[in-house]
């Protein structure tokens, strides 16, 4: 719908600034292993700091906009973000990992207050049926986000592959990047964002979706399975994001943290390529068989990574990489599929199962300093193996799941 479009672009926004938070994680992974000494497995805590907060505030997140509407959700989410951006400074000058962590977990709770209210919001912007490739339109803006981070590590905390700046470095792009948020966080202000009441998205009161609504919603098998299936991909993608670098530099022999930090950057490029491909191709095919598609490539890059090929498998990674571009949106517009009322609830939920992301990088971080780099790589292996699953069969909604629609 037309009355729909200035709405629509506003909040695609927000998948933008989302990105470019979440790649900067990955260059901080690496970067903390040089300059604060911590191992791979304390440094997977980059991760679970941002990814943890997910899981904390998706369901408070939730109730505040049953309560209170989209938009001053989207207000709360972008001035957590601001604070944990404007926090780097100090947590530099007192140069602990503990504060560093405790200013991603900050921006982290606003990145989930945001996901909470824009995912859902997407979806119901519009006709039911371009649900999925609404979602995946606006995520795609999320992957010019992702291509930014990598770059700001390889030209600013990476410069000549030196850590003779130390943390002081990460003070200026953190600055530039609350900035950025405050102007946001004033423009939303002003923005009028209609509140949807249609019938894909009606709420009787500010308890709707409490305890009685959620039992009902987990009898909806697809929409638990799209819970697991989220839980394993973030898992995935911050894992592989976040050793990206450590792979490239330990396994291929002269490279160095900057020239790594450029092919993450180039993957990034090709997880966006992958978004608006993947937009495009939606018109023509079905979801679920992309999202399938999409997973066995995904596998199979992996399994290079295991080999140990060298160069092959840093192109492997960036492969991967194209293969993540459409996995969250499809997984999330699947599972939230007909569930009408019971979208904000089940979308709060959604936003929870990204607590993959929390556990599965540490687990990787311990893996390699207990093995190799390389056999770290097996759980995102598996990971992609239970997207597969959820593409070809989990994502189906059983005949009593239609009756109740």
């Amino acid at each position: 719908m037309i009355r729909y479009t200035f709405p629509l672009v506003m909040v695609t926004t927000l998948f933008f600034m989302w990105g470019l938070a979440i790649s900067m994680l990955d260059v901080l992974n690496k970067h903390f292993q040089d300059v604060l000494q911590v191992s791979k497995g304390q440094s997977g805590l980059v991760q679970f700091a941002v990814y943890g907060a997910y899981f904390l505030m998706a369901l408070p997140a939730g109730y505040f906009m049953r309560r209170f509407g989209y938009k001053r959700g989207i207000l709360l989410g972008l001035s957590l973000y601001a604070l944990g951006a404007f926090l780097f400074y100090p947590a530099a000058q007192a140069a602990t990992f503990g504060f560093f962590l405790t200013a991603l977990f900050v921006i982290g709770c606003g990145l989930a207050i945001i996901e909470t209210a824009a995912n859902p919001y997407v979806t119901v912007l519009g006709k039911p049926e371009g649900a999925v490739f609404r979602l995946n339109l606006a995520q795609s803006f999320n992957g010019l986000g992702v291509v930014l981070g990598p770059l700001i590590g390889g030209l600013v905390l990476f410069a000549g592959d030196n850590s003779s700046t130390g943390l002081i470095s990460v003070q200026q792009p953190y600055l530039v990047i609350g900035l950025i948020v405050l102007a946001l966080l004033l423009v939303f202000s002003f923005v009028k964002l209609p509140e949807i009441t249609s019938g894909e998205e009606t709420h009787t009161g500010p308890m709707a979706g409490a305890a009685g609504p959620a039992k009902k919603l987990f009898q909806h098998r697809h929409f638990v399975n799209g819970l697991l299936a989220q839980f394993f991909y973030i898992g995935a993608q911050a894992g592989v994001w976040g050793f990206f670098i450590n792979y490239a530099v330990e396994e291929v022999p002269g490279m160095n943290n900057q020239s790594a930090s450029f092919y993450l950057s180039a993957a990034m490029v090709l997880y966006t390529a992958g978004r608006f491909l993947g937009t495009a191709l939606l018109r023509y095919v079905e979801p679920a068989k992309l999202l399938a598609a999409y997973a066995m490539i995904a596998i199979l890059s992996l399994v290079l990574v295991l080999l140990n090929l060298g160069i092959i498998a840093v192109y492997a990674l960036m492969v991967n990489c194209f293969c993540m571009s459409i996995m969250f949106p499809t997984i999330f517009a699947l599972g939230l599929k007909g569930l009408g009322g019971e979208t904000k609830k089940a979308g709060s939920y959604m936003i929870m199962s990204i607590v993959g992301g929390a556990l599965i990088p540490p687990l990787m971080g311990l893996m390699a300093d207990a093995t190799d780099i390389s056999k770290a790589f097996v759980l995102p292996g598996i990971s992609f193996i239970i997207v597969f699953w959820y593409a070809k069969w989990g994502h189906r909604k059983e005949r009593s799941d239609e009756a109740r629609n």
